[in-house]
């Protein structure tokens, strides 16, 4: 059953503080929920205000649809993010 990742490197230029910084995860995580059935952490820099990685994981027993599924939440995090965004990588176990 494969597993699908999504890693999004984020730069925060305008956080100010930690509060600042999660303000842009939580909104980003809430709506990655909302529309996909993924999950969302925050895997590193947790103690810098203006980076952050962040790993959106999902599983399907259909490979296409998951590859489907990774893209659609690539497109709405880029979307959300804009220039935040630094890089991203898709990866499949």
């Amino acid at each position: 059953m494969p597993v699908g990742l999504v890693t999004l490197e984020i730069h925060i230029p305008d956080a100010r503080s930690l509060k600042d910084k999660r303000q842009v995860l939580r909104s980003l995580k809430d709506r990655l929920r909302a529309h996909f059935n993924v999950a969302v952490a925050e895997l590193d820099h947790q103690d810098l205000w203006q980076r952050a990685l962040v790993g959106v994981v999902s599983i399907s027993a259909d490979d296409s649809h998951l590859a489907e599924s990774m893209q659609a939440a690539l497109e709405e995090s880029e979307r959300i993010l804009g220039r935040n965004l630094i890089s991203h990588e898709i990866e499949y176990f």
